[in-house]
């Protein structure tokens, strides 16, 4: 069997001398436990270490033309294919300082001419079986981390399976979702990632994984609809003050949904906070006179906050059974004339910079007459 054969294979030494009758010396030792490649000097070294299959091992003179031993062995350390070849250091120069510059360059032993054959031989064979043990643990640790990241990402599917299933819930009690959920989501990213620069919200939007996690909650901001009873949610006029008291409700409904899922699986979920804060908060108004609480100015969550214009400019330029949409310049003037009331002020601007990437996206997942009359 190919394994059995692998398994059976001689590791294979390179041997690095310019003298001719080294080079004998050390292929007549090594050969019978050994499969033995030879260069005459560094530069051919190289060339024998990068081609077919590297060496196990390569034993480096340091006294040779062309390229010397310490200059042979900075090259195969600083190359990717090679660096892991242990080299041990087979020279005349005994010098403490000599050996100091072989380990020093990644050289892993040194032995001085003229060599014993018993202690060549025992030096080699303790080098590959560390050089076993590292490539067995470095073999496990790439299957280790591979298989961390393949569990990491099914935990991140099943998060976002999760969240699209439940948002996709509220989708079909509400005639007017459409794609609103998607835009909504690429809304809140595009703002998220224009507010990066500014210094109010850099602290909290400092990395991909934050925006990552608000895009991933967005569409959960109307969960709560699917507690709100019909005749309500799929009334195409204006609410009565009763009614709206009832519709209102959602933000709170939403919120306490997936406390109420949380608590079943009897851990509260990090992935779901800002899902929390953006169905609970995403009605409030800066001025304080939204709803549920009344929230005003930075006590209001900063992913609910960046929500409100999101969901406000969609419902504004988009059509109903009931409306046309509203021209996009409209809507920009409306969220405009909001600034300071309705939302944060400097939501309102960053939005401004990327008003036109907005239109793209509202282009982009344009509900369907198809979808409008579901």
């Amino acid at each position: 069997m190919a394994g059995e054969n692998t398994l059976l294979e001689k590791p294979t030494v390179l041997v690095v001398d310019d003298t001719p009758d080294n080079l004998t010396l050390m292929s007549g030792l090594l050969k019978d436990k050994y499969k033995v490649k030879i260069a005459n000097n560094g530069e051919r070294a190289l060339k024998v270490a990068m081609t077919g299959t590297p060496p196990d091992i390569i034993l480096l003179d340091i006294m040779m033309p062309v390229m010397d031993g310490y200059e042979a062995c900075r090259h195969l350390k600083e190359n990717p294919e090679t660096r892991d070849i242990p080299v041990i250091f087979l020279t005349a120069k005994a010098e403490v300082d000599d050996e100091m510059r072989g380990f020093e360059l990644g050289a892993v032993d040194y032995i001085t001419k003229p060599i014993s054959p018993p202690i060549v031989l025992a030096r080699v064979q303790t080098q590959l079986q560390l050089k076993k043990v590292r490539d067995y643990l470095r073999d496990q640790n790439e299957f280790l981390e591979a298989e961390v990241r393949r569990r990491t990402e099914e935990v991140v599917a099943i998060q976002e399976v999760t969240i699209l299933a439940m948002a996709s819930l509220a989708e079909t009690r509400d005639n007017d979702t459409g794609n609103h959920i998607r835009r909504t989501q690429w809304y809140i990213k595009t703002l998220a990632e224009n507010l990066r620069k500014n210094s109010r919200f850099s602290h909290f939007l400092d990395d991909d994984k934050t925006i990552d996690l608000i895009f991933k909650s967005a569409p959960l901001h109307d969960i709560g609809k699917v507690g709100i009873p019909d005749h309500i949610l799929l009334k195409p006029g204006r609410f009565t003050p009763e009614e709206f008291e009832i519709m209102k409700t959602h933000t709170t409904l939403g919120r306490d949904a997936i406390v109420a899922a949380e608590r079943r699986l009897g851990v509260e979920m990090p992935f779901l906070a800002f899902a929390k804060e953006i169905a609970y908060s995403h009605q409030e108004k800066w001025d304080g006179s939204g709803y549920p609480e009344g929230l005003s100015g930075d006590d209001i969550p900063i992913s609910g906050r960046l929500m409100a214009v999101a969901d406000v400019y969609d419902a504004l330029i988009c059509r109903r059974v009931y409306k046309e949409g509203m021209p996009h310049e409209k809507a920009v003037a409306i969220i405009t004339e909001g600034r300071g009331s309705h939302f944060d002020p400097d939501i309102v601007d960053a939005f401004l910079e990327c008003a036109d990437e907005f239109r793209k996206i509202a282009k982009l997942y344009e509900d369907t007459d198809e979808e409008l009359a579901r």
